[in-house]
């Protein structure tokens, strides 16, 4: 069974009821739309949980949010995963990287991380907050490129952010900062041919025609 929620922030144990609560068993595959946040610091609390849950009996696949630590990230080995690029965290805890198609159990995920923090201001550069937050030109290439290689067809997309004007649908001004990547979502939206969009970030549960889902605390169950 696969199921897809929203940030974690690193809460071990609103984190674990939460799965818990959907009925979350071994064997079983939990997607987080961004802002993990268990890959933080090192010698910190943080560890230990992610320690904890390198244990667990299910796999947990995210795509990043803004709240990461990049840095510590980009030091994991970076592993193909069905087909995809990933940052491998533990044997079961797998960093979704951005621009990637994956196929998981017969379907096709394209992952998308990323956004921009408005808070950015009360952070500090390598301690709190890391530019790797918004994606690179790089990443946008690579997207393009893997879409081309599907035809634009999926069957899921996951993202942190959402589109722009589901910015404006969720009663919320877009900020000029996240322009690119939240026009890009947008341009996608039209674009891409696909079932359902996931996403986090906004800590709300919203969906918008039983196709497009910004989640935080509620788990939905996949297949």
């Amino acid at each position: 069974m696969t199921y897809i929620t929203g940030d974690t922030h690193g809460f071990y144990d609103d984190t674990l009821d939460r799965f818990a609560g959907a009925g979350v068993k071994e064997g079983d595959k939990v997607i987080i739309c961004g802002d993990f946040g268990f890959v933080w610091s090192v010698g910190s609390e943080s560890e230990i949980n992610l320690k904890k849950l390198a244990k667990e009996k299910f796999t947990i696949l995210f795509v990043d949010g803004n709240h990461e630590n990049f840095d510590m990230l980009e030091r994991y080995p970076v592993v193909d995963y069905c087909g995809g690029k990933a940052h491998k965290v533990a044997d079961n805890i797998y960093h979704l990287m951005r621009g990637q198609v994956f196929e998981i159990d017969g379907d096709k995920y394209f992952t998308f991380g990323g956004a921009y923090s408005i808070d950015r201001y009360m952070r500090t550069e390598g301690y709190s907050w890391w530019p790797q937050e918004k994606p690179s030109s790089e990443e946008y290439k690579e997207a393009g490129e893997n879409l081309e290689k599907v035809g634009y067809k999926v069957d899921y997309v996951l993202t942190h952010t959402i589109p722009e004007s589901m910015i404006y649908r969720i009663n919320k001004t877009p900020d000029t900062h996240d322009a690119e990547l939240t026009g890009y979502f947008e341009w996608l939206y039209g674009k891409l041919d696909f079932k359902q969009w996931f996403a986090g970030h906004w800590h709300i549960n919203r969906s918008f025609e039983d196709k497009f889902h910004i989640l935080f605390d509620k788990v939905v169950k996949l297949k």
